[in-house]
């Protein structure tokens, strides 16, 4: 009877410990959902980075494919935050309060990271304690500075725009080439319109002087343009970087038809 007693006491004490393991294990997975809102642009002296959108929210606001990583000390975890751009460079996230990194990856985007003056290197410190609105200052190779469009009788839409070489010195690139691209939606660049004309960058005389025209076409999706479809459309200026994935581009414009 004593051995039968004390394996009954073992065995109550394993299924003991068993639930409240279980009680446990709930208790850690029923963490509040994070509600720190860290919201900003990525730009430079002030003026927001213009990208990509790579189409995963269409509907919304689009996400376009550079992305910041935020790191955080504790909770088990080794994998970064990822935290995707808007096309218009702003950036939107829902976090927990506590002490983050915020990491740019290399070769994210049409720009350098700036050295941080706190770590001395471009990993920035970030301190969440409540929501929090903070612009990420970046270093571009190239801005547009100015891109006007206008509209022909014919459907031509035509842009004069103005570019800048923002980095000189040994890390400078070459421009690939500038477009011009226009699009039913305001979801606009060079993998999303119905649109577009390039320029070749060795054929560029004057970076303060680049014109570009483009035709939208008569019939898209079945309809007559300006007519039973569609009298505007979105446009914009992009430059691309030699070796560089991203483009850097223009605000969208939304131009009519005459």
């Amino acid at each position: 009877m004593m051995k039968k007693y004390s394996f009954l006491n073992y065995l109550s004490l394993l299924l003991l410990l068993g639930f409240m393991g279980s009680i446990s294990s709930c208790q850690k997975d029923n963490y509040d959902a994070p509600k720190t809102k860290f919201t900003g642009h990525l730009v430079y002296k002030g003026t927001p980075i213009q990208i990509k959108n790579n189409g995963l929210d269409v509907n919304k606001e689009g996400f376009s494919a550079v992305y910041f990583e935020l790191w955080q000390d504790g909770f088990g975890k080794s994998a970064p935050i990822d935290v995707y751009l808007n096309q218009d460079g702003s950036f939107s996230a829902l976090l927990f309060n506590g002490e983050y990194k915020l990491i740019i990856p290399p070769g994210q985007g049409p720009f350098l990271s700036i050295a941080n003056t706190e770590t001395g290197s471009d990993t920035i410190p970030l301190s969440l304690n409540g929501n929090k609105e903070m612009d990420i200052e970046v270093l571009p190779y190239y801005m547009v500075d100015k891109a006007d469009f206008t509209v022909g009788t014919d459907s031509v839409v035509s842009a004069a725009a103005s570019v800048s070489k923002i980095i000189t010195d040994n890390r400078a690139k070459d421009i690939e080439y500038v477009g011009l691209y226009v699009n039913r939606t305001s979801f606009v660049d060079e993998d999303n319109n119905i649109a577009f004309k390039t320029i070749q960058g060795a054929d560029i005389a004057d970076l303060s002087n680049i014109t570009l025209s483009a035709k939208i076409p008569k019939d898209i999706s079945g309809g007559n343009i300006g007519i039973a479809d569609q009298n505007y459309f979105f446009a914009r200026v992009g430059v691309k970087i030699a070796g560089v994935d991203d483009m850097i581009f223009s605000d969208i414009v939304k131009v009519e038809l005459k």
